[in-house]
């Protein structure tokens, strides 16, 4: 009962002698739980006697046996070698069972959530408290928590987090999370389509983009506005699923190698040579997406018809110009926002005052911003690239060198980022809305 009455003391922030909804989720974000705000409400209407929409003592010590009860079954299945105590081991092992292969590192992590005297292992009376803080209603839920609390991600072109899953080897858990992240970007990248068509526009036609715009719209109507959508929705998905499998796999052999968590050098090759090779995979659907993005209403009708008259009327290595700027945009841009994303999110889920979604979400775009920022003058160059054979506006520029050069000559250093601002307007509804469809749509299709 000590425990208990510990437990309620910390949780009761302002000494007043009740819990509130607000005081009980503060601490679980403490605790880097972070997927249970919409429960936090249900235990307590479930507890709450007289109504009163707080929780005294001896309602919360209810709440609290009934957890007790619950779970104490399940802390001994997971104590696989009957120790009284769950270690890293016992964390590999569990999500093994459930056809997801973990590294030591992450298996470390989900024992730190819980070990409160830096054990490296977690006893019943550590286990409780943490199934106490974190609602879950069976082990499936606990799992998906802890993979929640280890994930947040924000980006241009990627949907999907970096780091989930980890490692995965079971096809179930590939199947929920590319279905999930796939439906949650197939809706992002829609409702944000407007604002990727203005991000393209200026980046070829520089200040003359938003009167070209107006005179498109006039004569194609609203839906012209959509022009390339189909296309970037089924680039966007495979492109980002093959990222994080060649990500996941070369961290899980990096670190079953060192038995250490990635250093930063390490994180950012990982993010290169990821992001590289699956943006070559997939690039010229890139091409297509822009064609699409700059032509006058009706001159194109769909993606099979745009893709024939590139083959026809030019050639077939048009499907991949620009293909050397964009690579070398992508190289810095994965590397530079893999690095600093993983290390700030590092650091924050170690320090409780920052460890909340919205202050999450804050890093994750400024991992996003710096990977922008390093490489959005080479983006301008491939997309200029892209559009040279369509566009009368386009420059020619046979090489990187040229289209630098090229850039600053007609627009000096404010031509390197035409059309960054639009990019980073479009990221944050893209990427608050692919954070929360991915969590509903994983509960719908698991």
């Amino acid at each position: 009962m000590d425990q208990f009455r510990g437990l309620f003391s910390k949780l009761d922030q302002n000494d007043d002698g009740f819990v509130s909804v607000s005081e009980l989720q503060n601490e679980m974000r403490k605790h880097g739980i972070l997927s249970a705000d919409g429960k936090v409400q249900n235990i307590i209407e479930s507890y709450d006697k007289n109504k009163d929409g707080l929780l005294d003592y001896k309602e919360f010590l209810g709440y609290m046996m009934d957890r007790e009860r619950k779970w104490k079954i399940h802390f001994h299945d997971l104590d696989k070698n009957k120790c009284g105590v769950i270690d890293q081991e016992d964390i590999i092992c569990l999500f093994k069972e459930l056809g997801v292969v973990i590294s030591k590192p992450n298996a470390k992590k989900i024992i730190q959530m819980m070990d409160k005297d830096s054990s490296m292992t977690v006893d019943w009376a550590e286990f409780l408290h943490h199934v106490i803080l974190n609602p879950v209603d069976n082990i499936g839920e606990l799992v998906s928590s802890w993979k929640h609390s280890m994930v947040f991600d924000v980006g241009e072109s990627r949907a999907m987090p970096i780091e989930f899953p980890e490692e995965a080897s079971g096809f179930g858990a590939w199947r929920t999370f590319v279905l999930a992240a796939g439906l949650a970007d197939a809706v992002s990248r829609t409702m944000t389509a407007p604002i990727d068509r203005l991000k393209t526009q200026l980046q070829v036609h520089g200040s003359k983009a938003f009167s070209q715009g107006f005179s498109e719209m006039r004569a194609g109507g609203l839906r012209s506005m959509w022009q390339g959508n189909t296309v970037n929705v089924l680039k966007g998905t495979p492109q980002s699923t093959l990222q994080c499998l060649i990500y996941a796999q070369m961290k899980a052999y990096t670190q079953s190698s060192t038995q250490q968590t990635l250093t930063v050098q390490q994180r950012f090759g990982l993010g290169c040579v990821s992001g590289a090779v699956a943006h070559a995979a997939f690039y010229p659907l890139e091409v297509l997406k822009v064609r699409l993005n700059l032509q006058q209403a009706g001159t194109y009708h769909g993606v099979v018809a745009c893709a024939r008259s590139i083959y026809r009327n030019e050639s077939l290595s048009s499907f991949y110009r620009g293909f050397k700027p964009s690579v070398l945009c992508m190289i810095p841009y994965a590397g530079v926002e893999c690095a600093v994303h993983q290390s700030i999110m590092n650091w924050a889920r170690n320090n409780p005052t920052y460890n909340s979604d919205s202050k999450l979400f804050f890093f994750s775009f400024v991992a996003f911003a710096s990977g922008q920022i390093t490489s959005y003058p080479l983006a301008v160059i491939r997309t200029q690239q892209q559009a040279q054979a369509f566009s009368q506006d386009s420059r020619q520029a046979s090489g990187v060198l040229q289209g630098l050069l090229g850039i600053y000559e007609r627009g000096g250093i404010r031509g390197y980022y035409n059309g960054m601002g639009a990019s980073f307007v479009r990221a944050i509804p893209c990427a608050l809305i692919n954070y929360t469809l991915t969590r509903t749509f994983e509960d719908l299709v698991s």
